[in-house]
């Protein structure tokens, strides 16, 4: 019988892979001088954040106990000042010095590191991938600095970059000829357009994510030189497997739209919210893509907006079907937020079909004048429904929400400028209400044949009443706050 102890070295660092959480690894490192030496040898990745602390001096000890380490994470998410001091740009020049096999960092919530700690890792040589996630104050500058000396470099992922505004450091990484792995998500100074800088290494790109900040859209227009560019600039994508594109603007010939038609290897397509998809697209995507193994659509429901009615219909799938021999997954879905203003069609016989939307979780109503009392009832039918938003609608009363009040299935109610709503008779119908009663939209003449609004109206000068917040108390649960 042969002890642990006779154990090979190799056998053992074996068994270490094979542990996968750190408490059990520290643990076991801990029962025996070999362990712990072999351990610190064979330990390649670590990830570290709030309970660093003293952050340079910790840092230094966990680098010097382990030698080999490869993959570093540092995390911030939840941090507070008196959990002490983030790590700060001299950090990174210690691992510069200490890790000298570093081959992937990841930055999350590191709100105190800049440019100038990214310029220390550029001399980390073997360096193939970054991640960034939230982390203000670097800019172009400092991806820039990246991409110049990493030689190597192969995913690049950015999350939440506010201030990356400067995109030369694209035109650098496109001369790179490396990038496998792009992800941009939520950063506002990036644009779809702006991928056009890639150039030459889009033939590489085997994953892209990009991801638009739905709350803040670049909305600038499409200048003429863009335009021409992506037009007449070959991209081929001939190593592209998995593409995700999340609140585009697929326009014909502007940004990612090229791109679609141009993926013969593509395996996975995930297409977010993305405005103006059309079936021209899908068919030319399919037909160009025959290893397609999942396709992913979730197309807005806002049909506010009417002018720009949604183009995607029963050809696409019919392509699909015709095209895509290997195909294991399907998934077509309308998003979990509805919003109807001023269509004046949708009545209470809309609002009851809207019972069989299970996974509808956002409702808002602008100017619905056909919904009553009747329709609003319907609400206490939908599984998920967590916030209702209701806004100059004419016929909805006070009544209309006897029976959502006591439920407590809302989490958030907003109703504004409703005329026959009062305050008191919304209160309990969510976690969270807000109240807001703006009459001056109203003609007076309408005004006048409703028994809650005067008859005459207001003094002249301002006619809006106070806005009213009705906040829920201690013993409920606290929602975010809303803009309005």
């Amino acid at each position: 019988m042969v002890s642990i102890d006779n154990l090979p070295d190799q056998l053992v660092w074996e068994i270490f892979n094979r542990i996968k959480n750190t408490n059990d690894r520290n643990s076991i490192s801990l029962t025996c001088k070999r362990f712990h030496n072999l351990d610190n040898e064979q330990r390649n990745y670590i990830r570290i954040g709030c309970g660093l602390n003293p952050a340079i001096e910790s840092l230094t000890s966990l680098c010097h106990r382990f030698p080999n380490l490869n993959k570093i994470e540092i995390t911030y998410s939840g941090w507070m000042s008196n959990l002490g001091k983030q790590l700060e740009d001299q950090g990174l020049s210690i691992l510069s010095k200490t890790c000298p096999l570093l081959t992937d960092l990841t930055l999350s919530y590191c709100t105190f590191i800049t440019d100038t700690g990214l310029s220390y890792i550029s001399s980390c040589s073997k360096l193939s991938s970054l991640k960034l996630n939230f982390t203000p104050r670097i800019t172009g500058c400092g991806i820039f600095s990246i991409i110049v000396t990493s030689k190597n470099l192969k995913t690049l992922h950015l999350i939440r970059c506010l201030n990356i505004t400067n995109l030369e450091w694209l035109e650098c990484l496109g001369k790179l000829k490396t990038l496998e792995d792009l992800s941009i998500k939520n950063c506002r100074g990036i644009g779809e357009g702006a991928l056009i800088k890639l150039g030459p290494t889009w033939r590489n790109i085997k994953r892209l994510r990009f991801e638009v900040d739905a709350n803040y859209r670049y909305m600038k227009l499409y200048d003429r030189l863009a335009v021409d560019r992506w037009h007449t600039q070959w991209v081929p994508c001939d190593n592209m497997v998995e593409v995700k594109l999340v609140n585009c603007i697929i326009s014909p010939g502007r940004g990612l739209a090229c791109i679609l038609d141009k993926c013969k290897n593509l395996e996975k397509i995930h297409l977010d919210m993305c405005v103006g998809v059309r079936d021209d697209d899908i068919i030319r995507l399919v037909e160009n893509s025959k290893n397609l193994r999942a396709i992913s659509i979730r197309v807005p429901s806002d049909f506010s907006i009417m002018e720009n009615p949604l183009r995607f219909t029963d050809g696409s799938l019919k392509a699909i079907a015709q095209n895509c021999k290997l195909l294991e997954s399907v998934a077509l879905s309308f998003s979990d937020e509805l919003v109807l203003d001023r269509v004046y069609s949708f009545n209470n016989v809309g609002m009851k079909a809207l019972c069989f939307a299970e996974n509808l979780e956002i409702l808002e109503l602008v100017r619905c004048q056909e919904i009553s009392d009747e329709g609003i009832e319907f609400v206490g039918r939908y599984g998920n429904l967590r916030v209702l938003r209701l806004t100059k609608c004419l016929g909805v009363t006070d009544d209309g929400f006897k029976g959502i009040v006591g439920l407590r299935k809302l989490e958030v109610l907003v109703v504004n400028d409703c005329p026959q709503v009062s305050l008191r008779g919304v209160e309990g119908a969510a976690k969270y209400v807000s109240f807001k009663q703006d009459l001056s939209w109203i003609p007076p003449l309408l005004a006048a044949v409703s028994h809650r609004l005067p008859v005459k109206p207001p003094p002249a000068g301002d006619r809006r009443t106070p806005q009213i917040h009705r906040r829920p108390s201690a013993s409920q649960p606290q929602a975010a706050d809303i803009v309005l």
